[in-house]
């Protein structure tokens, strides 16, 4: 009877956590609404969802900012619970999405659109001169290197027995590869494509539509979705490989499905939004530590943390030196390493 009482309210704990989470989410998408280089009130966002034709304020809510907003919701959830599933996976605290070498292979693909199929071009003198002529041809570009880089790792770790060792090495190994590419790219590049491709890689929100959110949410749902049905096989992973298969998980199928869903989700948000760093890396480092390594737990809380993150970091990128807006993977990285190394020398500390 007490170790019941206890359970429920470990589990009731871990609840409130994501009830916590989702209602800072609800409440920062809310600022997020509200804040920008124009001035909404209170007024315009409430006669915005009572659909008052008010046509200057609900061009800025409806076609600039509600999009932006759900695309740091739903990238943020992609790259959050791909990162708490490759270090899952891999038992690696250091493993991302980007540990595979996906965001060089993504990277390498945008600057074969802009510089080798011309997608990149200048229209002014200005500072706002540099453009992505073709957006679609870059995404599928990068879509298509980053799930090409998946497979080439996924072969190399066979020959090496899928181990988690081979993964992580295959990975790096191909994201230098890559990354020596580009560079190669660029050097034989026009001045224009060069700052074309390198606008690109500084990742950024405002240039996703509707279409381009509904088609990573659907990635991102899909993958959940998996990953949640088998979070007690995850959960064996915990402890060990031989513990896994001894309770029946075939752990090289497991871990192969996950790597290429892990994949799809990353390079479908990667493709459209750029390369942002750190929230696949911080957000499950974080929830670890507050809900522990319970993946029944460790999926939801890290998903909502992502978007989280993700949402303030661009609504601090709008809004900070204001009309300027500051690419968003500039943000992570200066929230996101600090945070993260603290986190280490406290992990440190406790040991």
């Amino acid at each position: 009877m007490q170790a019941d009482i206890m359970y429920k309210r470990y589990v009731g704990r871990k609840k409130y956590v994501f009830i916590v989470l989702l209602l800072i989410l609800f409440i920062l998408s809310f600022l997020a609404l509200n804040l920008g280089a124009s001035r909404t009130t209170l007024i315009n966002l409430i006669g915005f969802f009572r659909g008052i034709n008010d046509q200057d304020a609900n061009l800025i809510l409806w076609r600039i900012r509600l999009p932006r907003i759900l695309a740091a919701i739903v990238a943020g959830a992609a790259l959050s619970i791909s990162g708490c599933i490759m270090q899952n996976n891999l038992k690696n605290p250091l493993a991302s999405p980007f540990t595979l070498g996906i965001s060089n292979a993504a990277a390498f693909g945008a600057n074969v659109a802009i510089i080798l199929l011309d997608a990149g071009s200048t229209q002014s003198s200005t500072k706002d001169a540099v453009i992505i002529n073709n957006p679609y041809i870059v995404s599928i570009c990068a879509f298509v290197f980053s799930i090409f880089a998946t497979f080439i790792v996924i072969k190399l770790a066979k020959l090496k027995f899928f181990s988690k060792e081979a993964i992580v090495l295959s990975g790096v190994a191909l994201g230098s590869l890559f990354t020596a590419a580009t560079t190669l790219i660029q050097y034989f590049a026009q001045d224009y494509q060069v700052a074309a491709a390198v606008f690109w890689t500084f990742g950024d929100l405002g240039r996703v539509s509707y279409k381009e959110v509904l088609i990573m949410a659907t990635a991102t749902l899909i993958s959940y979705i998996y990953f949640y049905v088998h979070r007690w096989d995850y959960n064996t992973l915990e402890a060990s490989d031989d513990v896994a298969k001894s309770l029946g998980v075939d752990v090289e199928k497991l871990r192969l499905r996950s790597l290429l869903l892990v994949s799809f989700a990353t390079a479908t948000a990667v493709s459209f939004i750029g390369v942002i760093g750190f929230i696949g890396l911080i957000a499950p480092h974080i929830m670890r530590r507050i809900v522990g390594s319970d993946l029944r737990f460790l999926i939801p809380t890290s998903t909502v943390l992502g978007s989280v993150l993700l949402l303030l970091s661009d609504t601090l990128a709008r809004t900070i030196i204001s009309p300027i807006v500051l690419p968003v993977g500039v943000i992570t990285s200066f929230l996101g390493a600090p945070l993260f190394l603290y986190l280490l020398i406290k992990g440190e500390g406790r040991g």
